[in-house]
């Protein structure tokens, strides 16, 4: 059995008890987040695809850590101009764990 979510503008399949990272959500460790917008079921009866969601599909998921990924380095360089910058940046995530997939 899994699902398709949306969250973050992306798409994640997920079965239960599988951990992802998706983007930054306003949610402390430890709490239940509840996924409303899934775009597929698939079960042992059959697939289940929604125009464009699941009416009454919902997957719970718990927060498992707030953090920042590995840090990325651009450099924006203009010729004959002696212009240089390099600029450092790391993504916030939510690491969370599928717990129920409820359709």
């Amino acid at each position: 059995m899994f699902a398709i979510i949306e969250t973050g503008g992306k798409q994640y399949k997920v079965n239960e008890g599988d951990i992802i990272f998706i983007e930054k959500l306003e949610a402390a460790e430890g709490e239940k987040v509840t996924f409303d917008k899934v775009l597929a079921v698939a079960t042992d009866d059959g697939f289940k695809s929604g125009k464009p969601t699941v009416e009454g599909a919902s997957v719970t998921a718990n927060v498992v850590k707030n953090g920042k990924g590995k840090k990325i380095y651009v450099m924006t360089y203009k010729s004959k101009k002696n212009e240089k910058k390099k600029i450092g940046h790391r993504q916030p995530y939510t690491k969370v764990q599928i717990e129920k997939i409820a359709f």
